[in-house]
């Protein structure tokens, strides 16, 4: 037992993760037979098995799973001692394990890492992209040091930290454009279509139109908003999408996006990170960089929605344009504008 080393926990960790010895060897970069030796020689340590071996993946003992509650906390301990080596300089510096849901990543994140890269010399960005729930857990095992998120969150052990609020708009055919804007009882009578099951966003978009998942409608869901977004300018439906990413994702498609009228649907992004976290003071400073960087892009977002009666002309540069009922349409042979 006194000769377990910490490079066999983290082989340890990676494998009762993936489940699997050739994607747990990637993970670590070391081959397959070097993982599976350093596995075998744990459990003869031990003196049991950790895991049942399948013919193509293995599962954890119930040994194997009380043994991989104490590593994570182990593993944990030892990352935030780096934290506490982090924590004594002044600004942020070294590594930073950073998360974001997929409605934010995209829009939002090369701004950040610019901005942070720039601030911040040699600072080491790791991004993660997944849901809520995801980032929500791997913050609590140690494997991310804050992630960008919808608020609330609601977990104690998190420090919530909020940073600005967006609006949501509708985007439509753009054959629909100028027509009025539907209130939520109408959109509960048109086809939505909707993020799948999992994201926050489509649980808010749901929440706007007093909608409950569970009921049958006529609901179509989508992997992404750029796909929702597609769907649309198909016109198979319609479908809300946060304001930052109305830019990205009508630049190529034959969609109206348009602003509701008040009150409008929205959502509170902010960051979170662990209470006990060594980071805590440069994880606030971090906050302020990406509140900045957000506020940057929606005063540029609102300078075009702001714009005033434009005519559109597919000879002319402008490829937005916006209409007396404050529809923004997207001409897709021109979309220079936006970028």
């Amino acid at each position: 037992m006194t000769n377990l080393t910490l490079k066999q926990l983290r082989y340890f960790e990676a494998l009762a993760k993936h489940g699997h010895f050739g994607r747990a060897a990637d993970v670590c970069a070391i081959s397959q037979p070097a993982l599976s030796m350093q596995i075998k020689e744990l459990e003869e340590q031990l003196g049991t098995d950790l895991f049942e071996r399948g013919a193509r993946q293995v599962r954890l003992t119930n040994f194997g799973e009380a043994f991989a509650v104490r590593v994570r906390n182990i593993l944990r301990s030892v990352d935030e001692l780096g934290d506490l080596a982090r924590a004594s300089h002044n600004q942020p510096v070294g590594r930073l394990r950073i998360g974001v849901i997929p409605t934010v990543a995209p829009y939002l994140l090369p701004t950040i890492i610019g901005n942070l890269t720039s601030l911040y010399d040699g600072l080491d960005i790791h991004v993660r992209e997944t849901l809520t729930s995801k980032l929500v857990e791997e913050l609590a095992e140690g494997r991310l040091d804050t992630a960008i998120v919808a608020l609330p969150v609601s977990e104690p052990t998190l420090t919530e930290v909020a940073l600005f609020a967006e609006n949501f708009v509708l985007v439509r055919p753009s054959e629909d454009e100028g027509k009025p804007v539907p209130n939520r009882e109408a959109l509960r009578e048109m086809r939505l279509l909707l993020l799948e099951e999992g994201h926050c966003f489509r649980d808010q978009a749901l929440s706007f139109c007093n909608i409950q998942s569970a009921l049958p409608r006529e609901l179509m869901d989508g992997s992404s908003l750029s796909t929702l977004v597609q769907m649309v300018s198909a016109g198979i439906g319609v479908t809300l999408i946060p304001e930052m990413a109305v830019a990205v994702e009508t630049r190529s498609a034959s969609v109206s996006a348009v602003r509701f009228q008040s009150p409008q649907p929205s959502r509170t992004i902010g960051m979170i990170w662990r209470k006990t976290s060594p980071l805590a003071k440069q994880l606030t400073r971090i906050s302020e960089v990406v509140r900045q960087s957000a506020d940057a892009m929606r005063e540029q977002h609102d300078s075009i929605w702001r714009a005033q009666d434009f005519e559109f002309d597919a000879r002319r540069q402008p490829s937005a344009l916006r209409n007396s009922n404050g529809a923004f349409a997207v001409d897709k042979a021109n979309d220079s504008a936006l970028k």
